[in-house]
């Protein structure tokens, strides 16, 4: 289905040229100003100095010719030369029935499906996932599932850290702790151990131990350096440990995630890339690309509109290692390799704009990636506490994210135990679909490229706008149909009547939306939108809910109406809910 402005756009398009003027000037826009009218097209000021008319006589004109409109039921030419517009009721009705009648709920999918690839997550293996991993998580997580929504094909990749300095660290402590594994003898040439020699909790005890020894024994980060050259250059031993770690870490990793309902279909990481590495960097040199700076190999990628300096992409220090650049060019070639996306949308802390900044130019520069290939880079904010600083635990440690989860769907228990009715089971169920909702919108909520403070007593609240006061909206709406369907009576059938007063067509025109938003969001990468929709949403739902008898209205051809506005209107906000990546209890 075409998007409601785009239809009456049409209308306004052949008024404007009928009239006499460019059909350019007819764009349509949301009122700002609700109480007067419900659309407007500010098109008849833009045209003005064209036609050397005043606005408002241009707007009369244009006017005029729309006496018989099939979609609208109101429009006024306003001084200096607004055009307002309110929608015909039955146009409105028939719009939403056809909504509802397809199962995309009207939605416009791209006309030319791409492959987009979504790399986030970005993980690092022997580490466990703390709250700095929740934003690329989930935001990554939303925009795959709308590009998926908007009928693109879809692969969201984890992308791990899992090639690093780290690896050394982990071999060499365990090298001290362990000295008589047999991965640490040379003359060793039989299986090696299919268990690990470790459990993810030593794993992670391990790590931050070695790391703050290196950094206080030069000896020891000498021996975790060699360790990790020894594994990128395919020592036997040490790569049976990196397989240990891998197993033991992704199987965590992938609980962890899992209980944020974030899956991803790629568990690539760093080290999928290494094979590609020296042949990328033997054509870089050929093709006269790279060159030597101060001992590094380097890619200029400073352009002639720069304001300001751009610095080279590094691709190989003076020592001939590879850095983060190395890594993500390479993952690029791969990618093309494997998948020849249309789009590859990279999330990470907005701080590390310039790193994507110079791998993008790097890349176009060297046709590691074609034209036809966006890159995007959707850098996020920092998630803070109530003091403005980073979200730490009471005693100021960094708070590893399933506390954080658990905080949250304590909070819930609690709310939800003070006046529960179901059983201890589902209450605790409720409790942790309820929690997720609170999370994730509290975060999503945000544009993303900007801090927010994470405030786990106003996320939790069932007023405001907060993800639990949405659920209960949904939760709200399921009870009534329940009720109604409880009478044997059925749903599928019935049809959205025009409205009856102006909080019905409120709650009509924000369904409505519906198509435009979902496209804008994708567009825009900006789920922040969708979560403003959902809310404005609930929020003119709950308005007609209170002014309105539903279940006991006796009209039955008006009750028929107001059950099918809200069967859609569940489905609205059940799907926008979806594509955040949550979901909605049966009841709270």
């Amino acid at each position: 289905m075409r998007k409601i402005m785009d239809l009456i756009a049409d209308e306004l398009a052949a008024a404007f040229e009928a009239a006499g003027y460019d059909k350019e000037y007819a764009k349509v826009t949301l009122s700002n100003r609700p109480d007067l009218c419900e659309y407007q097209c500010n098109g008849a000021m833009a045209g003005a100095k064209a036609y050397r008319r005043a606005p408002i006589m241009i707007a009369n004109d244009v006017v005029e010719r729309l006496s018989d409109s099939r979609c609208l039921a109101e429009i006024t030419a306003v001084k200096p030369g607004f055009i307002n517009m309110k929608l015909k009721n039955e146009y409105v009705a028939d719009y939403l029935n056809q909504m509802s009648a397809d199962e995309e709920l009207g939605l416009e999918r791209a006309k030319t499906p791409g492959m987009v690839l979504v790399d986030y997550g970005g993980a690092n293996v022997a580490k466990p996932l703390h709250v700095g991993h929740l934003r690329s998580a989930i935001i990554g997580e939303g925009i795959k599932r709308l590009a998926r929504r908007m009928g693109h094909r879809v692969l969201g990749d984890i992308h791990m850290g899992d090639w690093g300095y780290q690896m050394g660290l982990i071999i060499t402590e365990l090298h001290e702790r362990k000295p008589g594994l047999p991965y640490f003898q040379e003359d060793f040439d039989g299986e090696y151990p299919k268990e690990a020699p470790f459990t993810i909790g030593e794993l992670e005890e391990i790590y931050p131990k070695a790391s703050a020894r290196a950094k206080e024994d030069e000896e020891y980060r000498k021996a975790a350096l060699e360790a990790t050259r020894l594994l990128q250059n395919g020592h036997r031993g040490y790569r049976a440990i990196w397989s240990h770690i891998m197993e033991v870490s992704v199987a965590d990793l992938k609980k962890n995630y899992e209980s944020l309902n974030v899956h991803f279909d790629l568990w690539k990481g760093e080290s999928d890339a290494q094979s590609y590495i020296p042949d990328m960097i033997e054509s870089l040199k050929q093709e006269g690309y790279a060159h030597i700076d101060d001992g590094a190999l380097v890619i200029d990628v400073q352009e002639e509109s720069d304001t300001k300096e751009i610095p080279p992409c590094m691709i190989q220090k003076s020592d001939g290692a590879s850095l983060y650049g190395t890594t993500d060019l390479a993952t690029l070639i791969q990618r093309m390799e494997d998948y020849d996306p249309d789009q590859v949308i990279y999330l990470a802390d907005k701080r590390q704009d310039l790193h994507f900044l110079q791998v993008f130019r790097a890349a176009r520069k060297t046709g590691i990636v074609p034209e036809k290939t966006r890159l995007e880079f959707l850098g996020f904010g920092t998630m803070n506490g109530k003091d403005g600083k980073p979200f730490k635990t009471r005693d100021g440690g960094v708070m590893r994210l399933e506390s954080l989860i658990g905080e949250i769907v304590d909070e819930m228990r609690k709310k939800i135990a003070t006046n529960r009715t179901v059983a201890q089971e589902e209450a605790e169920e409720t409790a942790k679909i309820v929690g997720m909702s609170a999370i994730k919108y509290g975060d999503l909520s945000n544009q993303a490229s900007k801090d927010y403070v994470f405030d786990v007593e106003r996320f939790t609240s069932f007023e405001g706008n907060t993800g639990p006061y949405i659920l209960y909206t949904i939760v709200r709406i399921k009870s009534i149909l329940n009720k109604y369907q409880a009478d044997g009576k059925e749903i599928s059938s019935l049809k959205v009547e025009p409205a009856h007063d102006e909080n019905e067509k409120a709650l009509m025109l924000e369904v409505l939306k519906y198509n435009d938003v979902i496209e804008s969001a994708f567009e825009e990468l900006a789920l922040h939108k969708i979560c403003a929709y959902i809310y404005d949403l609930a929020n003119a739902f709950n308005r007609f809910y209170h002014e309105t008898k539903i279940l006991a209205e006796e009209d039955v051809t008006k009750q028929k109406g107001y059950i099918a506005l809200l069967a859609l209107t569940k489905r609205v906000l059940e799907s926008c809910i979806d594509v955040l990546g949550f979901a909605a209890p049966e009841r709270m």
